[in-house]
This record gives structure tokens, sequence and C-alpha cells, in this order.
């Protein structure tokens, strides 16, 4: 029987730092210090990183800045 994180991380859709880079315009090196200075969550796997999609979009959304 499957518990309800479980399910949940089914549902989860993960992404490469790579395709975080392309997805926010920036380079991987600007994602990879996101990711260890904290401010984007991932998950290791071996020895490269899956960052869940829905948190860059939250950071996206977060970062966001009104111009005059």
């Amino acid at each position: 029987m499957t518990s309800n994180v479980e399910r949940g991380f089914a549902e989860v859709r993960f992404l490469t730092v790579a395709e975080v880079a392309s997805v926010m315009r920036v380079s991987k090196m600007t994602v990879y210090r996101l990711v260890h200075g904290g401010e984007l969550p991932a998950v290791r796997v071996g020895r490269s990183f899956r960052v869940p999609e829905q948190a860059v979009h939250d950071y996206l959304r977060d970062s966001f800045v009104e111009t005059a």
C-alpha cells in the first residue's frame, strides 16, 4: 500500500539543472548557486541535482519585482 506522501512524489515533475536554467533563462552556474545557497530546493541524485518544477515557478513568482 502506498502512502499519500509517495503518491504526492509520483505527481512531482523534477527538472535537471540544465532544464531549470533554460526555463529561467540563466546559466547552469546560476542555478547551482541558487541550489547551494538554499534559495532553490533540490534533490541530489548521485552527483547531480533535480529541482521540483513547482519550486522553480514559486521562486520566480516570489522573486518578481514591480518596476516603476
